[in-house]
């Protein structure tokens, strides 16, 4: 019977991230072992640099070309949809604040004919990702600075309706890896509510465990959905 792993490169902001998400791995056992995690640092500029660099270095390397790339950490989820200590998988990977604000509100850059503002995984996969998973399936956004006030959150799901979670890397991660046309997915494990900013309420911890749970599944998941030519 053929080997029905992808390889598959996992790309987190920070370590304690890339600590989760490798113990849930070493949990999944032999079903892992097409993995690799690196960390790729904070925001959408590091994470396109970082993720372009790695991408590079694996392709110099005699199949090692991955067949799947996924961006993973924790993030902010959009209530009532992505609860603290919920999971979230990105149906669009959406660069939320790239583009122009005026008194009339927001244009997205792809709008004003400068490139794109989106990356759409492959629907198949992510969808049966978030099933497995137990995770809210929507637009994730990214964005360059945290969403810390009500009117803001509101403003972000008015223009993103479904929206279930923000953070600061896909999109830079996905616009790598585009280059290279490799499948890309978003995996977010929610830390705090999107919203006003209030630290005593969030929980890192919960969200990390979520994330190396996630994690423990992704492979046997990825195993039975390679069986089928959806990528």
């Amino acid at each position: 019977m053929p080997d029905r792993r992808r390889r598959v490169l996992v790309l987190t902001a920070v370590d304690a991230e890339r600590a989760a998400v490798t113990a849930g791995l070493s949990a999944a056992g032999e079903a892992a072992g097409g993995t690799e995690v690196h960390t790729v640092g904070v925001g959408l500029a590091a994470a396109a640099a970082r993720t372009t660099y790695v991408l590079m270095s694996r392709l110099a390397v005699e199949q090692a070309r991955p067949d799947l790339v996924v961006c993973a950490g924790i993030g902010g989820g959009f209530a009532p949809l992505a609860p603290v200590g919920s999971l979230a998988v990105a149906e669009t990977i959406v660069a939320a604040d790239l583009g122009v604000q005026t008194a009339e509100g927001f244009t997205p850059v792809a709008e004003l004919g400068f490139g794109r503002s989106e990356h759409r995984p492959p629907a198949r996969l992510s969808r049966a990702v978030a099933a497995a998973l137990g995770a809210a399936h929507g637009p994730v956004l990214t964005v360059s600075t945290v969403t810390g006030t009500a009117a803001r959150a509101a403003e972000l799901a008015g223009r993103h309706p479904g929206a279930v979670a923000e953070a600061m890397e896909g999109f830079g991660v996905a616009e790598a890896v585009a280059l290279f046309d490799i499948p890309v997915l978003e995996i977010r494990a929610v830390s705090n509510a999107v919203g006003p900013r209030d630290r005593a309420a969030w929980r890192i911890g919960e969200a990390l465990a979520a994330l190396t749970s996630a994690f423990g599944k992704l492979p046997g998941v990825l195993e039975v959905e390679a069986a089928h030519d959806d990528t």
